[in-house]
């Protein structure tokens, strides 16, 4: 099977099987999704999404965040992993996106790195989220799910040469969905210890699938 004829059958069965797919992460506007996204980093989006009501409501705008102290937002956020750091970065995060945004979440993914605490990821969820930009953000669940379906090549070190590869094969259009598809998959169906191949309904286009394997 060549690569673009499993894309596209993964492609199809996705479409077929799952119309709509969305962020888990609970916000209300893009600073919401911004400080969530950030706070979700090696943590599970149900944690997030347990801490971030009373944070927000603290801290309701980029301006009130920014005049926090690191500490004050700690014990909002100190049940989430590595909060001194990222303490800082939301903190930090605020500042410049006052200062130099005039509090507007840009939507362009160059912009959107220059925040501390916002990497190539981050920017690539908020610009497809909230922009539907024709971005791939390619967080543990994506580079796992793509390299194992066949959709990234095995050799594959980086979540940018999974995001290249996923850029160039997958129409724009789809880019926003298909980066739900692939972590919801990851999240659920083809998790990293047991994926659950008895299951997913993509055996049949799955480049590492071996039924012999599966008990």
């Amino acid at each position: 099977m060549t690569t673009s004829e499993r894309y596209r059958r993964i492609i199809e069965w996705f479409k077929a099987n799952v119309p709509v797919a969305e962020s888990e992460l609970r916000y209300r506007s893009p600073y919401e999704l911004l400080v969530a996204v950030i706070l979700s980093a090696q943590c599970t989006d149900k944690r997030v999404n347990m801490v971030t009501p009373a944070l927000f409501a603290a801290f309701p705008t980029p301006e009130k965040l920014a005049q926090a102290e690191v500490s004050e937002i700690y014990e909002y956020i100190k049940s989430i992993s590595y909060p001194n750091s990222k303490a800082k970065n939301l903190k930090g995060m605020a500042e410049v996106l006052v200062q130099r945004f005039g509090s507007v979440v840009s939507d362009d993914v160059d912009e959107l790195q220059r925040l501390p605490g916002v990497g190539r990821k981050t920017a690539n969820v908020i610009a497809s989220v909230v922009y539907n930009k024709p971005a791939i953000a390619v967080d543990t669940h994506v580079f796992r799910v793509a390299k194992r379906l066949g959709l990234a090549s095995s050799g594959s070190k980086t979540p940018l040469d999974v995001e290249q590869q996923l850029t160039a094969n997958i129409p724009p259009e789809l880019r926003p969905i298909a980066h739900h598809w692939l972590i919801l998959h990851g999240r659920y169906i083809c998790t990293a210890r047991r994926p659950a191949c008895k299951e997913c309904g993509l055996t049949k286009w799955c480049k590492s699938y071996k039924p012999e394997k599966i008990p």
